[in-house]
């Protein structure tokens, strides 16, 4: 989730460079090369049923596709610190989506969460919205960055069905291959009119780094993890993604936390704060 984070808020760099469609076709094409070894069945593991297929595939859909191209536009028409403050849903999101498909209880104190989480959200956009001209776009920004948190969520409850019978290397490999296959019309139609030739070695380093961090090193560790940690305690590590997200912003990228944005940041980190909690233990 640091690395997300991390990736999230360096895109914004990216963006300067690529357009989003090209940006996210080179970066599962990139993981492709770099994981072709992890597609094969490794010896003694079951081979994929359809309902493993299907799951991939929507893993992929809104864990790479939807989440790249939402989190992507996002960042470009907002901020790196605007989505660390909105990407400290997810932990809510993810209690959301559990109770809707795992039939998980959502206990009070996760209420309290889900509901600063979205105080956080409401301040950070209504501040973007502010009355300039480009509000709107700083507004859709958000909404983006909001539906990037949905697909987030989703990656993670499906992604805990999946470990059960499928290895954290064969995942993040398939899930790449149809990232890859979604996003390859756009992305070529976008590559057809670019210059590569002006691109600086310096941003295809970071690019580098973006695709191996997005498609093959969270996904591994992810998928690895929640192996051995429950769907709804993986939450917990979502934290680090807006932490992460908002650091890079404030760090590397020049922006400045005024009074209302740290206000949106404190009450996100809060709700993620009370979602996530240890229950106490009963006596």
């Amino acid at each position: 989730m640091a690395l997300v984070g991390s990736y999230v808020g360096l895109s914004k760099l990216l963006l300067a460079v690529f357009p989003v469609f090209l940006l996210a076709w080179l970066r599962f094409g990139m993981a492709a090369v770099a994981m072709v070894g992890w597609v094969r069945r490794r010896p003694g593991e079951a081979p994929l049923s359809r309902h493993d297929r299907i799951l991939l595939f929507f893993e992929s859909f809104f864990g790479n596709f939807l989440f790249s191209i939402c989190m992507l536009f996002g960042v470009g028409l907002s901020s790196a610190l605007a989505a660390g403050v909105i990407m400290a849903a997810i932990p809510a999101a993810v209690a959301i989506l559990s109770r809707l498909f795992l039939k998980e209880r959502i206990v009070p104190r996760v209420a309290v969460g889900i509901a600063c989480a979205v105080g956080g959200i409401a301040l950070v956009s209504v501040v973007a919205h502010g009355g300039s001209d480009q509000g709107g776009s700083s507004l859709l920004g958000n909404l983006l960055l909001f539906g990037a948190v949905i697909c987030e969520a989703s990656y993670v409850v499906m992604g805990k069905k999946l470990t059960g019978n499928v290895s954290a290397r064969r995942i993040s490999a398939l899930v790449n291959l149809w990232g890859l296959a979604l996003v390859t019309p756009l992305g070529l139609w976008q590559a057809m009119s670019f210059d590569f030739g002006a691109v600086q070695p310096g941003s295809w380093s970071l690019l580098l780094f973006y695709s191996l961090a997005a498609s093959m090193v969270t996904v591994w560790l992810w998928m690895t993890g929640l192996r051995q940690v429950p769907a709804s305690s993986a939450g917990i590590f979502t934290v680090l993604l807006p932490i992460s997200a908002a650091a890079i912003g404030v760090v590397f990228l020049g922006e400045r936390i005024s009074a209302t944005q740290a206000a949106a940041f404190g009450l996100a980190i809060a709700g993620v704060l009370f979602a996530t909690w240890p229950a106490r233990s009963p006596a």
